[in-house]
Parts: structure tokens; C-alpha cells; sequence
């Protein structure tokens, strides 16, 4: 009835796998408690849990994801602690675990960090940045979510029934297939990554559909702000390259499931098909992750140098070919597979080639900061210590672009630093900038800037400390993922970047108490304008939090920068002639019902039990009938309530303190809000 679930599925193997399991039942709890001891259940249930408002679903994405990166931090600590201890040594860490956690640490930052970090971000401010009042399909969004949440649930729960993975985030054949690993552990990766990947696969549709039909009147392509360029073509990459890892997983779930030989040595099979696969997902996986951050570093750095962006055509056309491009790399990956020379120039080429139109953007925005007027806001240090440290992971990533080279550092821990070197400041700086430059936008206030601040200093100088050594060992020669060695050498090495990791520990204390005291003195922080930043696009022209509809009225655009346009022109805050009736799509839940039954199929596929997985299948099919046959899934909200929202906003401008950032030193001034007066 449990198909290959018994009592010997718990951890309890080890002190150390029982601890997670604990912490992450406890965790659980806690959320549980807490809610029930704030009375808050109708609250979370029909208000959040039911949501399909795009700025909600934006910041459960964002929860998500800061909920992940701890739980992979806390991966990325016990390997550094292990390797630092480990010299002639077995250390504090068997090897199946370490192998374990290896493998959940590089899913979950990726999958489960990443993923929901940027469709967080993306969910929370485009619709706002184009105009719109929502994205083009509510429903969508939600269950993109909730698929999202199953498989982040999936990763977890395998700390406490079963284990998880050992064959690295990449779960190559053939120590992935059931012959080398006969376990639950890659079954639990790749229903977690074929869940969540279904997910993205909708988010990317849904949010190229967004721009392209859900425009303000005005907002042509040409008049986005970057950071929507680059969701557009985040999402044509999302499209194209997801089919390519759901089709991987799923043929290695068939290999292990029904025994087929996809990507065996036997029966037909080739082992190399998964990879090619894999990394036709992987290498615009990267770009998918990268460039949204590359759209928050654009806004960052326009509204905090107080100039316009410099060079936005040559951005938008660095952007497609980015995208364009990282189709044509994938194979760098694999250099020693043993192609011809043809083969690996061309892509060694390819990847050289790449480099430009990333270097266009960096002096873009270095020559945008040219003769400023820069404001150093933690959102802008973050931008600041991006340039700087993704330059030099650039540098040795077009060292690994030569196939010579990349053969004598393929498998070391040189390969580690540079993947680190472009991911943490490329991917992660961007996202927390995001985070603290638009949270006010998200929850009505600003994050205390000295916390902010202080975790800056940590990440940066724990990422240098943490990674850096990790060059010098890749040259010394040390494989990568290594649970103990015998080389004294590396030792000092290993200890250093342990050091480096409990430095970017603090960071993450420090963002925890930002987030503490900033709620805790919310109403001193208090953005009564909507424009704290004194910021240039649309986003800045709705209340904080934004109403419901986004935009009582759809503006009007004229030329790029909309809103710094409006606000030259002295009509950024006229009240309009009349509101008209705003239809709004209604709470449902749908998408909570299919993300849980998504969760129900994956864990029935992964301990084979069959009834449940067709229960759960007929559950999701039932829902997507349930709601399809549902014609009253839309409300209007009158023109009446629409104009006692706004009426209500006027008065809070007429109050509102001066700028924040009018206290700072070369602040460029702004237009006061016509509502004063």
C-alpha cells in the first residue's frame, strides 16, 4: 500500500541527519504556531494562500526564496566546515551525507533560491513598470507558485523521510540511473526539479504574454524599462530552454521507473544525450538567472547616479544577443568528453564571443555613474561590489573558455570558484539589491539602511575570503567535492574559506535583523509617497503598497522614464477627471489545491505509491476542470470604491515628509507632489 516507504525511510541513521529532519519539523511547526497565536488563519488562508494579485504571489516567491537560501547556506557551511577539518581525518561528515548535501546544496540555490527570488522580483514590479494592472493570466501565475512551493516542499521533506540525492545537482548518468544509486534520493531530485520546472516553464509564458499585449497607452518596446527588457527576454529563454530539462528528467525517471535505457551503456543507450540535454537547459539557465539581475543593477544605478541610463539601446541589443548567444556554449561543460578540435574551438569560441555584450553592459553602467551624482544606498553598494567582483569571475571564465586550459581545470575546485564568482555577485547581489530597493514598493516602508549596509560588507568580504582560496587550489590541483584529503597544502586553503563562509554567515544575520528592526520601527520608515527613491519608471507612480488595480487610470507614456518624465511635466500626481469600474480576478483556491496535489503526485512517484498518484492525478485534473468550467471568476470593483482608495492617498502626500534622499549629499531635487499644495 506504501509501495517502497517503511519506518526505515526516517533518519534515523545518523545524529546528524536526524537533527535536520528535526529542525525542518520544527521550522514547520513554528510557522503554524505563529500563525495560530496571532489568530491570523483567515488572514494567511484568504488573503494569501487564495491570491492571485501578482504583487502577493511576487512576495511568497520572495519568502520562498529567502527560506531556501538559508536552508542552502546551511549546506555550503558543514561542506566548508568538513573540508576545513578533513586532512588525513574522515571529519564530522560520513561520506554518503556529504554527497548528500552537496547535491541538495546546488539544487536548492539554483531550483529552489534563484528561481523564486527572480520570478519573485519579476511578479512583484513588471506589471507595475509597463502600466498594467495585473499580469495576462492570474490563474497561471498562482499555480506556477504553488508548483514552485511543491517542489522547494519535495527537497525539504527529503531531510526527514528518506535521503536525498548523491549524484550533484546535475544528477548525471550513470551514477544517477538506478544501477549505481538504486535509492529514493535521485527520484526525490528530479520530480522536485519536474514540478518546479513545470511551474517556471508557465511563469516564462506568462510573463512574455504580459509585455507584449499588457503595455500602458504609449509604452512601446523601446520606452521599457530595462529591467522589463530583460524579463522579456529572460522569459523567451525560460520557453525555450525548460522543455529541454523537463524531457532530460523526465527520460531519466523512465529509465529509473520502467526501466528503459535512455541514458545507459546498454540496450542503445547513451549516457552523453543527458548531458547535451542538460546543459542545452543549463548554460541559458545561467542568463535566465543573470540577467534580471543585470535589470536591477540598470535601475539601480540610474535612480542612484540621478542620471538617465547611459546607452540604453546598446543594453537592450547586449541583452538579445546574451540571449541570443547562450544557446550556442552549452558545450563548454563538457570540454573533455573527447569531441573533435573543430567542435571544442567552435564552442570555446562561442563563449569568448559572449564576454562583449556582457562587457557592454559594465562600462554602460560605469559610464552612467560617470559624473553622477551617486548616492550610496545598500542597493547601490550591492551594485557597486557586482561590478567589481564579477569582473574578475568573468576574467577566469574566459580563461576556462579555452578548451587547453579547461582541460587541465575541469573537475577542480577553480571551476567551484569561477561558478561562485559569477553566480554570488552576478545572481545573488542583484536579487538582494532588488529586495532592498523595491521592498517599500512591496510593504508600504523602507529596510533600515544600516543593516543594510552592514550586510553588504559581510557578503562582500566573506565572498572574497570564502572563494578566492578556492582559485588557488584549483591550481594546486584539488578535485572538487572532496569529503577528506591527505594533502597538507590544501588545508590552509580550506580553513580560510571556512572563515570566509562564517563571514558571509553574519551577512545573513545581518539581513535577518535588518528585516527585524525595520518592522519593528516601520512606522518611522513609513514611504507615504510611493516614491522613496525619487525613482524614474512607473513602479514609482503607484501607492506603497499598491492598490489592488495597480493604476486607478492607466498612464500615459510619453518617452523612456516614464515617471521622471511625468514628474518634469508637473502631472505625476494630478488627480484624474473621473474613475471609471475596474474588473479584478477573484481569490481562488485552485492553485493552492494543484500545488498540493503536484506534492502528493511527486512523493507518490518517488516511493511508488501508485493509488496516491492517481488520486492526486485525478485531484489536479479536477481542479483545472472545476476552474475552467467557473465563469464567475471575476469581480468589479466600482468606480466609486476605486476613487475612495485614491481620495485617500492625496491626503498622505500632503503630509508626507520631504524626500529621504533629500538629505543626502548632491541629491539632484525632484518636482514636489502637486497633492501638496
Amino acid at each position: 500500500m506504501f509501495g517502497r516507504l517503511t519506518i526505515e525511510s526516517l533518519p534515523f541513521y545518523s545524529a546528524i541527519a536526524a537533527s535536520g529532519a528535526a529542525v525542518t519539523v520544527l521550522g514547520g511547526l513554528s510557522v503554524v504556531a505563529v500563525i495560530t497565536y496571532f489568530g491570523a488563519w483567515r488572514l494567511v488562508l484568504f488573503q494569501w494562500l487564495s491570491s492571485v494579485d501578482h504583487k502577493k504571489i511576487g512576495i511568497m516567491y520572495i519568502m520562498l526564496a529567502l527560506v531556501m537560501l538559508v536552508r542552502g547556506f546551511v549546506d555550503a557551511a558543514m561542506m566548508r566546515s568538513q573540508q576545513a577539518i578533513a586532512l588525513n581525518s574522515d571529519g564530522y561528515l560520513p561520506p554518503g551525507h556529504f554527497d548528500q548535501i552537496f547535491s541538495s546544496h546546488g539544487t536548492i540555490m539554483i531550483f529552489f533560491m534563484a528561481m523564486p527570488f527572480l520570478s519573485g522580483l519579476i511578479n512583484l514590479i513588471m506589471p507595475q513598470q509597463i502600466g498594467s494592472r495585473d499580469v495576462a493570466f492570474p490563474f497561471m501565475n498562482a499555480v506556477s507558485l504553488w508548483l514552485s512551493m511543491a517542489g522547494a516542499a519535495l527537497v525539504l521533506i527529503s531531510l526527514v523521510i528518506g535521503k536525498f540525492s548523491t549524484a550533484g545537482w546535475t544528477a548525471y548518468p550513470p551514477y544517477s540511473g538506478l544501477e549505481f544509486t538504486p535509492g529514493v534520493g535521485v527520484d526525490y531530485w528530479i520530480w522536485a526539479v519536474l514540478i518546479s520546472g513545470f511551474g517556471s516553464t508557465m511563469s516564462g509564458i506568462n510573463f512574455l504574454v504580459t509585455i507584449i499585449k499588457c503595455r500602458a497607452p504609449g509604452m512601446t518596446m523601446f520606452r521599457l524599462p530595462l529591467f522589463t527588457w530583460t524579463v522579456f527576454i529572460t522569459s523567451v529563454l525560460i520557453i525555450f530552454a525548460f522543455p529541454a530539462l523537463t524531457v532530460a528528467c523526465a527520460m531519466l525517471a523512465l529509465d529509473r521507473t520502467l526501466g528503459m535505457h535512455f541514458f545507459t551503456n546498454g540496450m542503445g543507450g547513451n549516457m552523453m544525450n543527458y548531458i547535451n540535454l542538460f546543459w542545452l537547459w543549463g548554460h541559458p539557465e545561467v542568463y535566465i538567472l543573470i540577467l534580471p539581475a543585470f535589470g536591477v543593477f540598470s535601475e539601480v544605478v540610474a535612480v542612484f547616479s540621478q542620471k538617465r541610463l547611459f546607452g540604453y539601446i546598446s543594453l537592450v541589443l547586449a541583452t538579445m544577443a546574451i540571449g541570443l548567444l547562450s544557446f550556442t556554449v552549452w558545450l563548454h561543460h563538457f570540454f573533455t568528453m573527447g569531441s573533435s578540435a573543430r567542435v571544442n574551438s567552435f564552442f570555446g569560441t562561442m563563449t569568448t564571443i559572449i564576454a562583449v555584450p556582457t562587457g557592454v553592459k559594465v562600462f554602460d553602467w560605469l559610464l552612467t555613474m560617470y559624473r553622477g551624482r551617486i548616492i550610496f544606498k545598500p542597493p547601490m553598494l550591492f551594485t557597486i561590489g557586482f561590478l567589481v567582483t564579477f569582473v574578475i569571475g568573468g576574467l577566469s571564465g574566459v580563461l576556462l573558455a579555452l578548451p587547453p586550459i579547461d582541460y587541465l581545470m575541469h573537475n577542480t575546485t577553480f571551476l567551484i570558484a569561477h561558478f561562485h564568482n559569477m553566480i554570488i555577485p552576478g545572481v545573488l547581489f542583484g536579487y538582494l539589491a532588488g529586495y532592498m530597493f523595491w521592498f517599500p514598493k512591496a510593504f508600504g516602508f523602507k529596510l533600515n539602511e544600516k543593516w543594510g549596509t552592514r550586510a553588504f560588507w559581510c557578503w562582500i568580504v566573506g565572498f572574497y575570503v570564502a572563494f578566492m582560496p578556492l582559485y588557488v587550489l584549483g591550481l594546486l590541483g584539488m578535485p572538487r567535492r572532496m569529503e577528506h584529503y591527505e594533502i597538507a597544502a590544501w588545508q590552509p586553503h580550506l580553513i580560510v574559506a571556512a572563515f570566509g563562509a562564517f563571514i558571509i554567515l553574519l551577512g545573513m544575520i545581518c539581513l535577518g535583523v535588518q528585516l527585524w528592526v525595520s518592522v519593528r520601527d516601520r512606522i518611522e520608515a513609513l514611504d507615504l509617497t510611493g516614491d522613496p527613491w525619487n525613482g524614474r519608471s512607473l513602479e514609482w507612480a503607484t501607492s506603497s503598497p499598491a492598490a489592488p488595480y495597480n493604476f486607478a487610470v492607466l498612464p500615459k507614456v510619453e518617452c523612456r522614464d516614464a515617471w521622471w518624465d511625468m514628474k518634469q511635466r508637473g502631472v505625476a500626481y494630478r488627480r484624474p477627471e473621473k474613475y471609471e469600474d475596474i474588473v479584478m480576478p477573484k481569490n481562488t483556491f485552485a492553485g493552492a489545491v494543484i500545488g498540493a496535489a503536484g506534492f502528493a503526485f511527486g512523493f507518490a512517484m518517488i516511493w511508488w505509491i501508485w493509488w496516491l498518484a492517481l488520486l492526486s492525478l485525478a485531484v489536479i485534473g479536477a481542479a483545472i476542470i472545476v476552474r475552467a468550467s467557473n465563469d464567475d471568476d471575476e469581480f468589479v470593483m466600482p468606480a466609486s470604491e476605486v476613487k475612495a482608495i485614491e481620495d485617500a492617498r492625496f491626503p498622505q502626500l500632503a503630509k508626507a515628509p520631504k524626500n529621504a534622499m533629500e538629505d543626502e549629499p548632491g541629491f539632484a531635487g525632484q518636482p514636489a507632489p502637486e497633492a501638496a499644495a
